[in-house]
């Protein structure tokens, strides 16, 4: 690490401390960051209400003999997946253009009803709303029974129709509920959502629904427990969390004052102010033999794609030093006997 301190150096050494740990918390994250961020509990939009693109399915029942609008010898005429034109209004026979945009399903009945007795006086209509790509929310994967499901009210909400899709698929490492919205994409740990009520936000026509696996990881190396790629268990984590998941650090091997969590920036988050980090390459230094040390790790964030290392301690490392001039030695006495 003598390097760092080059100004020719390729990274820099940043001790996480209670001192340091206020700046390095509002230095961008890396490796994708966390999750997208989601919006909360609200008031539900205007689902309950029939917009263009909708569908809806229509029953009309006529008992007068030779009726315009029912076939002869039935009492009913059946308009199912009727979707409701760019202009908000939908065909009826005989009747024409209907204008049901912004109403209510009962409001259109209505309406529908009302153009509907000028030519046929003892009609009745009934409507209910269908699958339209403005009424409905598509749970796309993740669920037990993925597929389009029509709103029922305006105060639907995400765990409802997650509900309805026979609930969140069993082995999913650490799911992430997607929401895809206008265009834009929320997200939130399924944990979080089930276990806070201010999250189960309300849906509106057209929302797009996806439970995956939680895909970002961060390596463990050196004398931790375990050298590999570890999964995200959970929405955020600590460098000390971190450090748990791996196994610890190995008693005896490791060196509790050298743990060490490396991290690429972007360039365009370097800042010469303390703001962000003055290199692209950070190497993260924390103590754990100290009480401020094992306190800042609890608070310091680990980011996808992090490396956390611990190093080796300085009797294991010279006694590694020792045993490979014992081998050379040997090696060299085995030849000088040849």
């Amino acid at each position: 690490m003598r390097n760092a301190d080059a100004q020719d150096s390729t990274f820099s050494v940043v001790p996480v401390t209670r001192e340091t740990l206020a700046a390095i918390t509002k230095w961008p994250g890396t490796g994708g960051g966390g999750l997208a961020g989601w919006i909360g509990a609200g008031r539900g939009s205007d689902g309950g209400l029939i917009r263009a693109g909708d569908a809806v399915n229509i029953t009309i029942w006529d008992n007068e003999e030779n009726s315009l609008l029912v076939p002869p010898g039935t009492k009913r005429i059946e308009l199912v997946g009727t979707v409701v034109s760019s202009a908000g209004s939908i065909f009826v026979p005989y009747v024409g253009e209907v204008s049901i945009n912004g109403q209510t399903p009962d409001q259109a009945r209505r309406t529908i009803e009302s153009k509907v007795v000028t030519v046929a006086p003892s009609a009745q209509v009934v409507l209910a709303r269908g699958a339209g790509k403005q009424s409905a929310v598509d749970l796309v994967t993740g669920v037990a029974r993925p597929g389009v499901y029509p709103m029922d009210g305006r105060q639907q909400t995400i765990l409802s129709v997650l509900a309805e899709g026979g609930g969140i698929q069993s082995g999913l490492r650490n799911p992430i509920v997607r929401l895809i919205r206008d265009g834009k994409t929320y997200e939130i740990a399924a944990d979080r959502l089930l276990a806070d009520g201010a999250q189960n936000t309300s849906m509106r026509g057209g929302d797009k629904v996806l439970v995956v696996a939680d895909e970002r990881y961060y390596t463990a190396l050196g004398a931790t427990g375990t050298e590999r790629l570890i999964h995200f268990e959970k929405d955020t984590l600590t460098a000390l969390e971190a450090i748990s998941i791996a196994g610890g650090i190995s008693d005896g091997r490791a060196n509790p004052k050298g743990v060490l969590v490396l991290r690429d920036y972007p360039a365009n988050a370097l800042r010469t102010d303390g703001s962000g980090p003055a290199k692209t390459r950070v190497v993260f230094t924390i103590d754990l033999t100290t009480a401020d040390g094992l306190f800042s790790a609890r608070t310091f964030r680990i980011y996808p794609k992090d490396t956390v290392m611990a190093t080796e301690s300085p009797v294991v490392a010279l006694q590694s030093v020792a045993g490979l001039l014992g081998s050379a030695i040997g090696l060299r006495n085995a030849a000088s006997a040849n």
